[in-house]
């Protein structure tokens, strides 16, 4: 058996990290609830290039995948605040007022945020970060369909475009928990 591992600290670790355990900040603080983040996820277009009758390819523009945010529904309105600095109901055009006057509930030098995504190991040791840069919110679901013959927990979504992600380097492979059994 090898003893090569892909964890150099546990070196007695095999398994990956598990999906299941994570945090999302944004604005200083951890937004509660989450049950699902969509994958980070980014694309590069491969550019064709030929030089005389060599065919090359190399990489073109890359794109960042929108990434969705799902949570019960609660009252905590932070969903709704961070989709509402991009567009609001009461408040959806600037048009019919007074020239020189601004829509106060629609706030464009501060719709965009960065938010950190931790990952957890089973232990609650935080494994892994991401920093995801100048955020945005593109869709905002409030309520998901409702129904009276379901027993589903009403969750609502939003939809962040993002100008793309990086580790955290600075977070390193944690020495994991290890216990002894009581004696019988």
């Amino acid at each position: 058996m090898s003893s090569s591992t892909e964890f150099p600290k546990a070196t007695y670790r095999y398994d990956p990290y598990r999906s299941h355990k994570f945090r999302l900040k944004w604005d200083g603080k951890y937004v509660a609830g989450f049950s699902k983040v969509s994958a980070l996820s980014r694309s590069t277009d491969v550019v064709t290039h030929r030089s005389g009758s060599d065919p090359s390819e190399m990489p073109g523009q890359s794109e960042y995948a929108a990434i969705t945010l799902e949570r019960g529904v609660t009252h905590d309105p932070a969903f709704e605040q961070w989709a509402n600095k991009v567009w609001d109901y009461h408040n959806p055009t600037v048009d019919d007022e007074p020239q020189g006057s601004s829509n106060k509930d629609v706030s464009l030098k501060d719709f965009r945020k960065d938010v950190i995504l931790e990952l957890y190991n089973e232990a609650g040791q935080k494994v892994l970060a991401y920093n995801i840069f100048r955020c945005w919110p593109s869709e905002y679901e409030a309520l998901p369909e409702l129904d009276a013959n379901g027993n589903a927990v009403a969750i609502s979504k939003l939809k962040l475009e993002n100008e793309g992600w990086e580790r955290d380097t600075s977070i390193a492979e944690p020495s994991e928990p290890e216990f002894t059994l009581p004696s019988s």
